[in-house]
C-alpha cells in the first residue's frame, strides 16, 4: 500500500489508507489510545483499540516525536468528538497496523508554541527541532509559495533564470568579500560574491536581455543588527529599458503576489508613490519612510519608491574606494549606477550634485531592495572609477567588464529585492531569522554546526596557509 499525505487522505472515508509521520500528543483512555499524527500537510487523530493486543501494546510505547507508519480505515468522528480547529477534525483513522520507524528523545523545548521566549542560541543549536513549530513551518511554506509565484510571473514575461558562479574574483565593490583559498594555485584566492552584479551585466552583453535568479549573496560585514552574512535576493536585469520600465514591472509583480498569496493584506496606495531622495529626507528624515496610515495594523503594506538619489557621497575613511588618496567621492549605490542624463556635465564640475538613476524599493519603513540603470558606456564607467579614486591596479580588477562593454552592450538596468526581508514583513515576524531555515546568530555563528571553526593543520598545509598568532 502506498503512503498518502494526511491532507490528501481526508476524502477517503471508508477506505483503508497508509499514513506516516511524527507522534504529537498521546491520550490513553483505557481500552483506547488516541494519538495525533502529523506530517508536512497537517495533523490527524488515530485510534488504537485493545482488541488487537499486539498493536495496542506497541501503541503504548509511543511518545512525542516517535516516527511511525500506520494503516487503517478512515472514518467520520462521532459528532461529539469533532474538532473544528483543524482541517482533519471531522475524521479519524481506526488503526489496525503500526510500525515504529524510529524513536525520539524528549525535545529541549515545546515545539508547538511560538518560541519567541526561548533563548535564541538554544533554538539555533537545535534548529531542526525549532523548525517543527507550526509557525516556522508556515513561514517556510509561504516562502516557497512566494518564490514559486515570482518564478512563474517572470517566466511568463520572457525572463530566463540563470545561475551565476559562487566562486569568483575579489573586486572592491563597497563591502568586504568572503575569500576562499585555492589549493591548486597557492597564494591565490576566490571571492564569494556580494551579489551577481557583474555577471548579470555580462549576461546583458551576451544577449539574454531578461535575466533573473534567486541568488545567494555573501558579505563579510561587522555585526549590524538584523543582518546575515549570507542572504537571498531576487536578482533581475533587463536590456533596452528605462527606469520606469523596471519600476512598473516590480510594482505589478509584487502587487499581484500580495493579492494572490496574502489576500488579507491591504496595500496602502496603488500605484506606489514615488519620492525623490531629497523630498523623502526633508519630509520624513529618512530615505525609507514608513507610509502606513495605521502603523499598528500588521496587515497594511505601504509600498513606495525612492528615486533621484545623489550619485556620490563624500568619501570617508571606512569606504573601500581609496586608491590614489586624492578621491573625495564614494558611490551612493554602487559604481555601476548610471548618472542622470541631465547631470552628465556636472561630473566635471560638481560631482556631488549629480543624480543617479537609482531606485530603492521601500516597504513599511524597510529598504527591501535597490537597483539602478547601469552605465553602459566604457568611457563613463572609467570616469566614475577616476572620481572614486581607483588606481590603475584597481581598475584592472574590472577589465573583464570594460572589455566586454566594447563588444556591443545594450542599455540595461535592474533591481535586487531581498527575499528574507520581504518575507519577514509579510509574515509579521520581528527579524529575518524567523523566515530563514538555518540562519546565523547576530555575530555570524552557526551554533548547530559549530561554524566558523578551525581546520586541520593538514588542510592549512595543502593551502599553503599559516595562522599568525598574536603575542
Amino acid at each position: 500500500m502506498t503512503r498518502v499525505f494526511i491532507r490528501d487522505s481526508l476524502n477517503k472515508i471508508g477506505e483503508k489508507i497508509k499514513l506516516a509521520g511524527w507522534v504529537g500528543a498521546r491520550r490513553d483512555h483505557g481500552k483506547l489510545i488516541f494519538i495525533d499524527l502529523r506530517d508536512k500537510t497537517g495533523t490527524i487523530q488515530a485510534v488504537f483499540n485493545n482488541k488487537d493486543e499486539k498493536i495496542f501494546k506497541l501503541a503504548e510505547e509511543l511518545r512525542q516525536d516517535y516516527v511511525i507508519e500506520i494503516e487503517g480505515f478512515l472514518r467520520e468522528r462521532p459528532q461529539s468528538m469533532v474538532n473544528q480547529e483543524i482541517e482533519s477534525g471531522k475524521v479519524e483513522v481506526s488503526a489496525d497496523n503500526l510500525k515504529i520507524l524510529n524513536k525520539a528523545e524528549t525535545p529541549f523545548f515545546d515545539e508547538n508554541k511560538e518560541g519567541y521566549d526561548i533563548n535564541e542560541e538554544l533554538r539555533l543549536k537545535y534548529r531542526y527541532l525549532d523548525l517543527r513549530r507550526p509557525r516556522l513551518q508556515n513561514n517556510l511554506e509561504m516562502r516557497h509559495s512566494v518564490i514559486q509565484y515570482i518564478r512563474d510571473y517572470l517566466t511568463k514575461n520572457n525572463f530566463t533564470e540563470i545561475e551565476t558562479p559562487i566562486l569568483t574574483k575579489s573586486t572592491p565593490e563597497g563591502a568586504r568579500d568572503y575569500v576562499v583559498p585555492s589549493r591548486l594555485r597557492q597564494g591565490s584566492f576566490y571571492a564569494i560574491p556580494q551579489s551577481p552584479q557583474q555577471y548579470k551585466q555580462l549576461l546583458m552583453v551576451a544577449g539574454f536581455e531578461r535575466y533573473f535568479q534567486i541568488a545567494r549573496c555573501f558579505r563579510d560585514e561587522d555585526t549590524r543588527g538584523d543582518r546575515q552574512p549570507e542572504f537571498t535576493q531576487l536578482d533581475i536585469e533587463m536590456s533596452f529599458v528605462e527606469q520606469n520600465d523596471i519600476l512598473a514591472l516590480i510594482e505589478d509583480l509584487f502587487t499581484g503576489l500580495v493579492r494572490k498569496l496574502y489576500p488579507q493584506k491591504k496595500i496602502t496606495q496603488s500605484p506606489w508613490p514615488r519620492l525623490s531622495h531629497s523630498r523623502a529626507q526633508k519630509e520624513f528624515g529618512t530615505d525609507k519612510p514608513d507610509l502606513r496610515k495605521d502603523k499598528k495594523n500588521p496587515d497594511e503594506l505601504a509600498f513606495a519608491w525612492t528615486i533621484d538619489f545623489p550619485l556620490f557621497a563624500k568619501q570617508t575613511e571606512e569606504d573601500f574606494f581609496h586608491g590614489s588618496g586624492s578621491a573625495k567621492f564614494a558611490p551612493s549605490h554602487h559604481m555601476f549606477t548610471a548618472p542622470h542624463p541631465d547631470d552628465i556635465a556636472l561630473l566635471d564640475t560638481d560631482p556631488l550634485k549629480v543624480r543617479g538613476l537609482q531606485h530603492d524599493f521601500v516597504l513599511n519603513g524597510y529598504e527591501v531592495g535597490g537597483g539602478s540603470i547601469r552605465i553602459h558606456q566604457p568611457e563613463v564607467q572609467e570616469k566614475i572609477f577616476d572620481l572614486i579614486g581607483f588606481t590603475a591596479e584597481q581598475k584592472n580588477n574590472f577589465q573583464h567588464l570594460l572589455t566586454a562593454f566594447t563588444y556591443g552592450v545594450p542599455p540595461h538596468g535592474g533591481i535586487a529585492p531581498g527575499v528574507d526581508r520581504f518575507m519577514m514583513i509579510l509574515q509579521n515576524e520581528p527579524n529575518i531569522r524567523e523566515v530563514i531555515a538555518f540562519p546565523k546568530t547576530g555575530d555570524g555563528r552557526d551554533p548547530m554546526m559549530g561554524a566558523p571553526s578551525e581546520i586541520s593543520k593538514k588542510q592549512l598545509k595543502e593551502l599553503g596557509i599559516k595562522i599568525a598568532t598574536s603575542d
